[in-house]
């Protein structure tokens, strides 16, 4: 069969990263250096790091310093919310994680993919959006487009191309549904906590 794909054309001209290749540079310089070799409780330090190029970042957020951000400017991470080692938010679009989210070690947020029936392999890029109270266990990976739900929880290794619904438990490659989280009494119980 012969080679359809043609590489070489490849055109990305209609992506905008958001900020100039300077900042661009600059923001993986620091990355790469003083936002890495910070000292593990120095979450302050990562908080006004990521702030300073862009990111919106609520209290208390804590960020370990092997977690990496493509873009910071395109990423929103809500009070309480704790992003573990070795996560990557590959944010060429918008990565928002609500409040009191838990993104564990060597997960992978990925809002960049190719059309595969595309011969020039043209990017698409899509959202992903992790609601408040939700659990990404370590080492899985989320797909572009992605929401998931209030309080649910993707198992450890999982596979996410679809949206979770709320207060959902889903595991495998690629995830499927295995449980509730809370029973309803228990969601009903956390609901009057958060308002109080």
């Amino acid at each position: 069969m012969k080679n359809k794909i043609r590489l070489d054309l490849y055109n990305q001209d209609w992506y905008t990263r958001g900020r100039n290749s300077i900042v661009v540079l600059l923001w993986w310089f620091i990355q790469g250096s003083v936002f890495k070799y910070s000292i593990h409780n120095m979450y302050g330090w990562r908080r006004f790091l990521l702030r300073l190029f862009g990111a919106k970042i609520g209290k208390n957020v804590q960020v370990r310093a092997s977690a990496r951000f493509t873009y910071p400017w395109k990423v929103v991470i809500e009070d309480y919310s704790w992003i573990g080692d070795n996560a990557e938010l590959y944010s060429l679009d918008a990565i928002h994680v609500g409040k009191h989210c838990v993104i564990s070690q060597n997960s992978y947020l990925c809002t960049g993919t190719h059309d595969i029936h595309d011969p020039h392999f043209g990017l698409i890029t899509k959202p992903i959006h992790i609601k408040d109270g939700a659990w990404v266990a370590s080492d899985s990976f989320i797909y572009p487009g992605v929401t998931i739900g209030e309080m649910s929880v993707v198992a450890a290794r999982s596979t996410v191309i679809k949206d979770i619904p709320m207060n959902e438990v889903h595991a495998g490659a690629p995830a499927k549904y295995l449980k509730q989280r809370f029973e309803a009494a228990s969601l009903l119980a956390l609901d009057t906590i958060s308002a109080s």
